[in-house]
């Protein structure tokens, strides 16, 4: 019986800006309903110096760990030291497994994975690649490490004229990678394991409300995280239901499903999408252990899926990594 939880998060710095805080919130929301469940909660903050802090949560000895690290000294290219180090001490924790973390927070590696697969994915080519770049043909270039659209602004998509590579020729292909845009409408499903597999709640879809064409349709830094902005005023999640096409919320959901079952996910998972104007529906990114606060877009389509939260963790307790 599993009577002794650590929730474990990265610790934000001095300083820090909401999309790091807001990993506190979760662990807040999560601490109050797993006491609910009868757990005895503690907490513990990682930073840099997470050998040692691992080597302390060991002597704890909880009976399970809910993983919350987004990152390591906010790189989060090292998200996924912590769960390999908790495979390494034979402790349980929740979500997603190590490799699962790696994989798809590597938006390059999970974007060639997609396509072997036959999972679609905009192209893409690296800042040093900037002379296969088509003029006149639109791109957005992003961090290939960074989640919660961190580096990413309304600039960030552009038209491609030669000379504008001057705007990103000192971006390493290590860190950066240019996409092809696509101009369409944007979903998330949120994934839930259960008994007979994972199930997919319903679909939200992000509305650009009032967004004209000076203004690309995309959840940047702002619309995610800078409040009184027009962005964050005007980008709202909704749930279409039964005025989505058939056909399209069938490829929304099979292509969620493939994505599951390629990374070898677990516990939760968010699936983000985007289908052009022939209903074409693209990746644009997998979100291992997304964000799990009140108000975000995972405990959104629970709640419009009809489950109370302490259900929500329940389902991912019973689908721990052991």
């Amino acid at each position: 019986m599993l009577k002794k939880c650590t929730i474990i998060y990265n610790q934000p710095g001095e300083g820090a800006l909401e999309d790091e805080l807001d990993v506190l919130e979760q662990a807040d929301h999560i601490a109050a309903h797993l006491a609910e469940l009868g757990i005895e909660v503690a907490r513990k903050g990682f930073t840099s110096d997470f050998l040692n802090e691992m080597s302390a949560l060991v002597a704890e000895k909880p009976d399970f760990v809910f993983n919350l690290v987004e990152s390591i000294s906010n790189k989060g290219e090292l998200n996924y030291f912590v769960p390999a180090l908790l495979n390494v001490n034979s402790i349980p924790y929740s979500g997603n497994p190590h490799d699962a973390i790696f994989l798809t927070t590597s938006k390059v590696i999970a974007s060639r994975m997609m396509k072997l697969a036959g999972i679609r994915t905009a192209e893409f080519l690296f800042p040093s690649e900037f002379k296969k770049l088509v003029p006149g043909k639109r791109y957005i270039i992003k961090p290939i490490w960074e989640d919660g659209s961190l580096g990413i602004t309304s600039d960030s998509v552009f038209y491609y004229e030669p000379g504008y590579e001057e705007k990103f020729r000192g971006l390493s292909d290590s860190h950066w990678f240019i996409e092809e845009f696509i101009d369409g409408r944007e979903f998330n499903l949120s994934m839930l394991a259960g008994p007979e597999g994972p199930e997919i709640m319903p679909t939200a879809e992000i509305v650009f409300v009032g967004y004209d064409e000076s203004r690309p349709r995309i959840i940047d830094f702002k619309a995610k995280w800078e409040m009184d902005t027009f962005e964050y005023e005007n980008t709202v999640r909704d749930f279409p239901g039964e005025k989505l096409s058939r056909g399209l919320e069938n490829s929304l959901r099979e292509t969620a499903m493939k994505c599951w079952q390629l990374f070898g996910l677990r516990g939760y998972a968010r699936v983000d999408m985007r289908a052009d104007s022939n209903e074409n529906v693209f990746v644009v990114e997998v979100n291992a252990n997304p964000c799990i606060s009140p108000e975000g877009g995972f405990v959104s389509a629970t709640k419009q899926g009809n489950y109370k939260f302490t259900e929500v963790l329940s389902r991912i307790i019973n689908d721990l990594n052991r």
